[in-house]
């Protein structure tokens, strides 16, 4: 998620969290959310500008204004 961020230039900090990732690190996310980040992991590895910019405006995936001010 934070290469998603990075590559819609958006800058985070280590231990910023957004979206599900607090549920994800405590296992309380399910098969719906791997599969997101399997494809997350699959566009960020692709060279398709235009999906890394279409992901990036998923509800989960977004960096939210309050961690960007």
């Amino acid at each position: 998620m934070k290469d998603l961020a990075a590559l819609n230039k958006v800058e985070t900090l280590p231990w910023d969290e957004w979206g599900r990732m607090t549920d994800a690190y405590a296992g309380k996310t399910g098969a719906d959310y791997d599969a997101l980040l399997d494809y997350l992991a699959e566009v960020c590895a692709s060279d398709d500008l235009a999906a890394v910019n279409a992901l990036y405006a998923h509800e989960d995936l977004r960096v939210p204004e309050s961690l960007i001010r």
